[in-house]
């Protein structure tokens, strides 16, 4: 299946929501796959520089703290060693300590895309090593007296370490291997079941950091596998939207390519169909003699006909296309709707006439004038009613009705004893060339363009259009206009009256 492309939005096709989530997925999890394999933790290179980052910042920001401590270290140790020996201890520290941190320096100042992950984690796992045997030296004051302090040196020292190469397992492994070891070693120099347990107690406190590093690991994983989800979240966002731009963009030159084929068109399709016209409509009235053979003029009346029903057609698609590039300009006037209505049932009355229907009309006279444009009115009372006589079957009824709506309005209601529509279909019908699957059965043939110009229409003139319809028990819309658009009729003013009443006034 091919991606998803521009040209494919445009033509409304292209790969579900499901499919392409499932395609994504498939394709993090390939990369991910391909990555593990060239990896030596088992994890994705972005993964490893990031853990190996981590540690490095951290070894960074710890030298100038363990430096202090390891010089408070060094001063109490006096006590029990020469001051020169612990000097030097200290000494050794430092260097350990400054190796780890320019290490740790240099890897953060590297280029990430070709640093070498497994020589930099060497070189970390090395420096942690030699790190732990400096800490580890301070056994020496086991043998002087100073085991007790020994011990507490090197258990601090251990949990510091595993707290920092938390993230590089290994490290903290090997790092704390040297401190064990020291620490097993001082039982030599321990007098007592006492002194025996303090040991105990520290090597099971050394391997409860080395747990609580390895919890620290997986959560630092954690963290890192759901910022890279969150970031490919977003990275799938900014794709989907700047193809959203893109396909918005190519959408608006098509649909103004298509209003100037539109344009075009009409004046190009316009200027033979009035040549149709007028001449069939002569040879249909036969205005320079009669026809020769009868058929001749059923033939003028089929090609008058049909170049009507093109016309219109194209004034429907015409204004459909102005409605929705919201180009459709309403010149608004004073219109009577009663009147409009009276109007376009008589121009249906012959319609529903001859198809034996009974056409019911309920119109308030006494409506004031409404502020739109008489057209477009026209144009939305004549498609309802055309759709109710076109759909409703011989015999049928229609009702029409105009009066007050709740809110101060006015309405218009067409209500016919149709097929109707399933509900199902309600959006198809009211889309462009939609048409009911009854209506195709049973109906004359449309565009289906009616009721999505009435829609328009209305909702041009900022009102509301509602389609009700239950099968076989007919349909009925209502097309309702809003009382912003009443002219209350105003009472008429009283010219003579007006100037003597501003004389007594001025008397006044």
């Amino acid at each position: 299946m091919p991606d998803l492309t521009v040209e494919m939005v445009q033509r409304g096709r292209g790969p579900s929501t499901e499919e392409a989530a499932r395609r994504r997925g498939v394709a993090r999890e390939i990369r991910s796959a391909r990555e593990k394999l060239t990896s030596q933790t088992g994890l994705e290179r972005a993964f490893d520089y990031e853990l190996l980052r981590h540690y490095a910042q951290y070894r960074a920001g710890a030298g100038i703290p363990l430096a202090l401590f390891a010089g408070v270290l060094a001063a109490a140790a006096t006590f029990w060693i020469a001051p020169p020996v612990a000097a030097a201890w200290a000494v050794c520290v430092f260097l350990m300590i400054t190796l780890n941190t320019s290490l740790s320096r240099r890897f953060l100042r590297a280029d990430p895309a070709t640093i070498p992950l497994a020589r930099w984690r060497r070189r970390f796992l090395i420096g942690e090593v030699l790190q732990s045997l400096s800490w580890s030296a301070m056994i020496g004051l086991g043998t002087t007296g100073g085991w007790t302090f020994a011990l507490i040196g090197l258990v601090i020292a251990a949990a510091v370490t595993t707290m920092l190469a938390a993230t590089v397992p290994l490290a903290a492994i090997a790092a704390l291997i040297p401190l064990a070891l020291a620490t097993t070693s001082l039982t030599a120099f321990s007098r007592g079941m006492d002194a025996l347990m303090l040991v105990v107690m520290a090597g099971g406190a050394q391997l409860f950091f080395l747990g609580l590093a390895r919890r620290l690991y997986t959560s630092t994983v954690g963290a890192l596998r759901s910022r890279a989800e969150k970031d490919a979240v977003f990275g799938e966002l900014e794709q989907a939207k700047a193809n959203s731009d893109e396909a918005r963009r190519r959408a608006e030159e098509a649909n103004l390519a298509k209003s100037r084929f539109l344009a075009t068109m009409s004046h190009e399709l316009r200027t033979p169909l009035n040549a149709i016209l007028g001449f069939s409509e002569v040879m249909k009235n036969e205005v320079f003699g009669s026809h020769t053979a009868p058929s001749y003029r059923e033939y003028s009346n089929d090609i008058h006909d049909s170049g009507m029903h093109l016309l219109n057609l194209i004034n429907e698609i015409l204004d459909l296309s102005r409605i929705e590039a919201g180009r459709y300009e309403l010149n608004e006037e004073a219109v009577q709707l009663a009147h409009v209505v009276e109007e376009c049932r008589h121009m249906m009355a012959l319609r529903a006439k001859a198809k034996n229907q009974i056409v019911h009309g309920l119109v308030d006279e006494s409506l004031p004038r409404l502020w739109a444009d008489e057209r477009a009115l026209r144009q939305i009372v004549l498609n309802l009613l055309s759709n109710a006589v076109k759909f409703t079957p011989p015999g049928g009824e229609i009702w029409l009705k105009v009066g007050w709506t709740a809110s101060g309005g006015q309405y218009v209601s067409v209500k016919d004893s149709g097929p109707g529509i399933p509900e199902d279909e309600l959006g198809t019908v009211l889309s462009s060339f939609g048409r009911g699957s009854l209506a195709i059965k049973t109906a004359e043939q449309g565009s289906g363009l009616g009721l999505p110009i009435v829609k328009g229409l209305v909702e041009l003139h900022g009102g509301q259009f509602q389609l009700s319809s239950r099968p076989r028990e007919g349909t009925e819309v209502v097309v309702t206009l809003p009382a912003a658009r009443v002219m209350d009729t105003l009472p008429a003013v009283d010219v003579d009256a007006a100037p003597a009443h501003g004389v007594l006034n001025r008397a006044a």
